[in-house]
């Protein structure tokens, strides 16, 4: 399975590299054209997100209706996502869709020529023809800025002959950068919201953590997935600063929801006191 993702990917990579003869360049266009096939889903993710956000005095609303109902409280969340347009799941959508990219990348940086393929007949991931193929099958190795994109932080920085940090550095730098791009990318999404409720708080809490499981995966990864993962970062700080120049900051309109049953529906009005009646009390 990952033979055939990696072959997959390497049409389009190969491809760029035919127009400009460049590794790293060649990683970044394929990002740049994975996202912006993407940008649909991704719209629609972001929007998705925010209005769950903006909805959570509502569903805090319902929660208290219908506290004592599960089935109900169940079925009156789910109209009401229907009704803001909310999926509780498609922060995850760009994630897995991804996922497969992920991974063939991985297995094509990892192994380019696939030497190490299960057969003596193995073919390379990289077709014969190409002008890569010739790069890589020479001995060359497919750098960019410096670095090794085969090779990971953690193979540079414990390398057999010892820690080099000329050598060292840019690696450490991709993945501080993968680390900083996911946080600000987070922060820029989350940005002005108010933690007042628990599915807040949970949902400011995983985009805290999600970085740091980036920043720490990403010390094993080769160097050019890392490029993968800051060109996307990157990418979408600016989809989303497009998106939200576009969108505004709208806020929901409550629905209109049916009277807590321990509340009083409102206030009891005083009837007025006739005026023969007011002359009685005087009398008395």
């Amino acid at each position: 399975m990952l033979d055939t993702l990696a072959r997959i990917i390497a049409v389009p990579m190969t491809f760029f590299f035919e127009l400009i003869p460049n590794y790293g360049l060649a990683i970044i266009f394929l990002t740049l054209v994975v996202n912006v096939l993407m940008f649909p889903l991704t719209l629609k993710q972001t929007r998705s997100t925010r209005a769950m956000t903006e909805i959570q005095p509502e569903v805090k609303k319902l929660q208290k209706v219908y506290k004592d109902d599960k089935e109900r409280l169940q079925k009156e969340m789910m109209e009401l996502y229907k009704e803001k347009g909310v999926n509780p799941a498609g922060c995850l959508f760009p994630m897995l869709i991804q996922m497969p990219i992920w991974f063939g990348l991985f297995r094509l940086l990892r192994d380019p020529l696939n030497a190490s393929g299960s057969n003596e007949a193995a073919v390379s991931f990289i077709p014969e023809t190409s002008k890569l193929y010739g790069v890589l099958s020479n001995g060359s190795e497919g750098r960019f800025l410096g670095m090794d994109l085969s090779l990971s932080p953690s193979q540079v920085i414990t390398a057999d002959t010892g820690f080099d940090l000329g050598t060292a550095l840019p690696y450490i730098l991709v993945v501080l950068t993968v680390l900083g791009t996911a946080y600000f990318q987070q922060w820029q999404t989350t940005r002005g919201q108010k933690q007042d409720s628990d599915q807040a708080r949970q949902m400011q809490m995983v985009t805290k953590i999600m970085p740091l499981m980036f920043g720490f995966f990403s010390y094993s990864f080769p160097a050019g997935l890392n490029i993968y993962f800051v060109t996307a970062n990157v990418f979408r700080i600016g989809q989303q600063a497009l998106i939200f120049k576009i969108d505004g900051r709208p806020t929901s309109v409550p629905r209109q929801l049916e009277p807590d049953p321990e509340e009083p529906l409102e206030k009891p009005v005083s009837q007025p006191v006739s005026e023969k009646k007011r002359k009685r009390r005087r009398r008395k």
